[in-house]
């Protein structure tokens, strides 16, 4: 391998690195228009595994609009990422396979004096992403949440 091609699939190691940070901002922020910016036209998403749905972008985006409302404090992570990148006979492709680790704590708000509270729900799993290079860049082509557990505060939980 060139250090040219080693150069470029640094560069496509990092540009990744900040779509997948960027897709945790915006999810955090409740930002639905960068949400949607960081997928491909076709994109997917599907939350089922979660509790939620599966569906286009546009879709998913309306419902995790609606369904995050409760928790206005969130603040999930997304670590251990193991990055697969296609491999053209020693060139990089326009594919990408990435598979990362979450932790997703989230708030109902403050306790009065404006501090957050101590999470009320929490979950941890996988996420599964699935990443096409286009002419903005890469981008989302579908993202798939598998939730291994998940933990709620006793009012959430009926207790």
């Amino acid at each position: 391998m060139t250090q040219r091609v080693d150069l470029g699939t640094l560069l496509d190691r990092l540009a990744i690195d900040e779509l997948i940070t960027g897709y945790a901002a915006a999810v955090d922020d409740g930002d639905w228009a960068a949400y949607r910016a960081l997928f491909a036209p076709d994109g997917r998403a599907d939350y089922g595994a979660a509790g939620g749905i599966a569906g286009s972008v546009e879709e998913v985006a309306r419902w995790l609009a609606e369904a995050l409302r409760l928790f206005p404090v969130r603040q999930h992570l997304i670590t251990n990422r193991l990055l697969t990148l296609q491999d053209l006979g020693g060139y990089p492709g326009d594919r990408a396979e990435l598979r990362a680790d979450y932790l997703n704590p989230m708030c109902f708000g403050g306790d009065g004096d404006g501090a957050p509270s101590a999470p009320d729900f929490e979950s941890g799993g996988r996420y599964a992403f699935s990443l096409l290079r286009t002419e903005a860049g890469w981008r989302l082509s579908s993202v798939t949440v598998h939730e291994k557990w998940r933990r709620m505060s006793g009012a959430l939980a009926g207790g």
